[in-house]
C-alpha cells in the first residue's frame, strides 16, 4: 500500500535559523513505504500466551503468532486500526523474549516461517529520497512511520540468529542471495535507526553463513562503485563501511589480490565523495586496518589519496581529511619507515600546496605535515626542496623561452601579413 507523505513545519536550528534560510524547503519527518500484502488474510484473533502451552504446543504456537505478524498496517494512519496494531506489537514483543529463551520451538518446518515474517515486514519501496533539496550532513532525516512495528522484528531476527538453537544449515535454503540483496537495499533508508539495526543483522549473517561471505562483499563492492561513479547517494555507507572494518580485521595473510583490488579501486576512491565527512572515520579505520595487514600497502595507498588530491573545492574534495591521516601514529610509523620512498611522491605536492593553495586551513595543515616530514628524513628533505627549486627555475625558464618563442612567431606572422598586403 502507498501512503502520502506529510510535511513538518519544525527545522532543526544548530545556530543559524534554518527556517529563515529555508522557507520554501518544507522536510518531510515521517514516510511510510511501500508495502506489499502477500498470501492469505490471517486471523488476528487472541491467542494463548506461549508460556501458558505445553512444551509439545509451543512449537506449533510460535508459527501461528509468525503468521499473524505477517499482517503489515498503514502508520500513517494514526488512529487506524489500533487494537490491532497494538496487538500485533504485542505479539512481537513475546516472540522477541522467547526466541532468546525458548527450547524447542526453532523447528526445521519453523525457518521458513521465520523469514517469512521478516521478509514480509521488513521488505518493501522505500520513500522517495528528495536528493535535489535534501542535504544529510544538515536535514533531518525521514523517519519510518512503521518503527513501533519495524523495531521489534530486527529485534527478533537479531535474538533469532544469535539463538544457541540457530542452525546456519536448515537457515541458508531461506536466508539466500537474493534475501540478501533485499537486506542490502534496505541500507539506503533515511532512517538511521533501521541503519544500525541492519548493520547488525548483516554482520550476524556474515558470521553464521561462510557461503555468502564473499556474495557480500561482492554486493557491498558494486553498491559502492554505484555510489562513487553514478549516484553519488546512499544513505549507508558509514555502517557498511563499519561492517566492512571488522570483516578486513578478519581476513587471512597473505592477502589475497581480490582484497587488495577492492581497497585501490573501491575504499580510495571513496575519498573523492562530496558527502566524505558523513563516513570518513569509517573509511579511516578500514584504510588503517589495510595498512596493519600489509604494511606494503603504504605507497598504493599515499598516491591513492594523492590521485584524489583537491582542485579547488577542500570539502567538496579530500584535502583536508586526507591530510588528517597524518595525525594518524601508525600511518606516521609506516611512512617514515618508508621515508626514501613517500617522501619523493609526496613531498612536490605537498610544497607546491603551501604555497599556492588558497585556503589558509589548508596550508597550516600541509605545513605540520612538511614540518614532520623534515623531522623525520632531515637531510632528504633538504634533497628534495633544493630539487623542486631548480626544477621550478628549469619549468620557469621553459616558459619563458616558449612564450619568447610565440612573440616571435606572431611577429613574424604579422610581418607576413602587411608583406602579403603590400604586394597586393
Amino acid at each position: 500500500m502507498s501512503s502520502p507523505s506529510v510535511t513538518s513545519p519544525v527545522e532543526k536550528v544548530d545556530g543559524f535559523s534554518r527556517k529563515s534560510v529555508r522557507k520554501a524547503k518544507q522536510k518531510r519527518s515521517q514516510s511510510s513505504s511501500q508495502y506489499k500484502i502477500h498470501g492469505k488474510s490471517v486471523d488476528l484473533n487472541p491467542l494463548p500466551l506461549l508460556k501458558d502451552v505445553s512444551t509439545t504446543e509451543k512449537a506449533v504456537l510460535f508459527q501461528k503468532k509468525l503468521q499473524q505478524c505477517c499482517i503489515v498496517f498503514d502508520f500513517m494512519d494514526s488512529l487506524a486500526d489500533l487494537k490491532l496494531k497494538e496487538y500485533k506489537r504485542a505479539t512481537l514483543n513475546e516472540l522477541v523474549d522467547f526466541v532468546a529463551v525458548g527450547r524447542g520451538i526453532l523447528t526445521e518446518q519453523n525457518y521458513p516461517e521465520v523469514v517469512k515474517m521478516v521478509s514480509f515486514n521488513i521488505f518493501r519501496t522505500l520513500p522517495p529520497s528528495e536528493s535535489s533539496e535534501f542535504d544529510p550532513e544538515e536535514d533531518e532525516p525521514t523517519l519510518e512511520a512503521s518503527w513501533p512495528h519495524l523495531q521489534l522484528v530486527y529485534e527478533f531476527f537479531i535474538r533469532f540468529l544469535e539463538s544457541q538453537e540457530f542452525q546456519p544449515s536448515i537457515a541458508k535454503k531461506y536466508v539466500d542471495q537474493k534475501f540478501i540483496l533485499q537486506l542490502l537495499e534496505l541500507f539506503n533508508s533515511e532512517d538511521p535507526r533501521e541503519r544500525d539495526y541492519l548493520k547488525t543483522v548483516l554482520h550476524r549473517i556474515y558470521g553464521k553463513f561462510l557461503g555468502l561471505r564473499a556474495f557480500i562483499r561482492k554486493q557491498i563492492n558494486n553498491i559502492f562503485l554505484q555510489f562513487v561513479y553514478e549516484t553519488e547517494h546512499f544513505n549507508g555507507v558509514a555502517e557498511l563501511l563499519e561492517i566492512l572494518g571488522s570483516i578486513i580485521n578478519g581476513f587471512a595473510l597473505p592477502l589475497k589480490a581480490e582484497h587488495k583490488q577492492f581497497l585501490i579501486k573501491v575504499l580510495l576512491p571513496l575519498h573523492s565523495v562530496r558527502t566524505l565527512s558523513l563516513f570518513h572515520a569509517q573509511l579511516a579505520y578500514c584504510i588503517v586496518q589495510f595498512l596493519e595487514k600489509d604494511p606494503t600497502l603504504t605507497e598504493s595507498i599515499v598516491r591513492g589519496l594523492l590521485k584524489f588530491w583537491p582542485k579547488t573545492c577542500s570539502q567538496k574534495e579530500v584535502a583536508e581529511r586526507a591530510l588528517y591521516y597524518w595525525n594518524n601514529e601508525y600511518i606516521m610509523s609506516l611512512i617514515e619507515e618508508n621515508s626514501a620512498v613517500i617522501l619523493p611522491i609526496m613531498f612536490p605536492s605537498l610544497y607546491r600546496i603551501s604555497k599556492e593553495h588558497w585556503n589558509p586551513a589548508i596550508v597550516a595543515l600541509v605545513y605540520n605535515v612538511l614540518k614532520a616530514f623534515m623531522e623525520m628524513n632531515s637531510p632528504l628533505f633538504d634533497e628534495l626542496t633544493a630539487t623542486y627549486k631548480s626544477d621550478r627555475q628549469k619549468e620557469k625558464k621553459k616558459e619563458k623561452e616558449r612564450e619568447e618563442l610565440w612573440k616571435k612567431l606572431k611577429a613574424l606572422e604579422l610581418k607576413k601579413g602587411v608583406i602579403k598586403g603590400m604586394q597586393s
